[in-house]
């Protein structure tokens, strides 16, 4: 399957960015729009059936900025529960729809390019590839596309650490380099 109208792309923007300081990294500028525009942006490329964004309030200004790019936005009232609690939120917005599989971005990962989104669709199989990852040739990692039968299993999921066990069975597509750098720190932005 490589056809971005069968999926649903999940862009998780509700992390609290403890590492980051008391600024809400997702907002903060890079190359001239904030941080979590840059991921938003790719996905919108991608043109998949929905976009759904987990955020940490329905009427912030980061969800109404990514809702103006044509994001449902699903709340995670709670981020410090961890990565697994956002996730389980999005997925459970992507299984009311029809859509066979569920593309996961994270919102601080800003240099992944809409073509190497297109590479995981391209690999995906339902039978013999249903998971799909990132890699940086070490290991694998969002973006990460999961077949429709395994959101019970991403919903059961928890703390930090989100679909990570199903990323073990993984079918990898390598990045470009630094592609899939994510910003952790205030220096991290900088240092581009």
């Amino acid at each position: 399957m490589n056809d971005a109208a069968n999926i649903v792309a999940v862009l998780l923007a509700a992390g609290r960015s403890r590492r980051f300081g008391p600024e809400d990294k997702l907002l903060m500028p890079l190359a001239g729009e904030p941080l979590a525009l840059h991921a938003a942006q790719r996905i919108a490329e991608l043109a998949p059936a929905r976009r759904i964004a987990v955020c940490p309030e329905s009427d912030g200004e980061l969800a109404e900025m990514l809702s103006a790019l044509g994001f449902e936005i699903v709340v995670n009232a709670d981020p410090q529960s961890g990565l697994a609690q956002s996730l389980s939120l999005g997925i459970a917005a992507v299984a009311r729809g029809p859509e066979r599989a569920a593309l996961v971005c994270l919102a601080d990962m800003p240099f992944v390019g809409t073509g190497h989104l297109q590479s995981l669709l391209a690999r995906f199989d339902p039978v013999s590839a249903p998971v799909v990852a990132s890699s940086d040739g070490e290991t694998a990692m969002p973006p990460a596309l999961f077949d429709r039968a395994l959101f019970d299993r991403l919903r059961a999921s928890e703390g930090d650490r989100g679909g990570k066990a199903l990323l073990a069975n993984a079918a990898l597509v390598m990045a470009g380099p630094g592609e899939l750098a994510d910003i952790d720190r205030p220096g991290d932005l900088h240092a581009i």
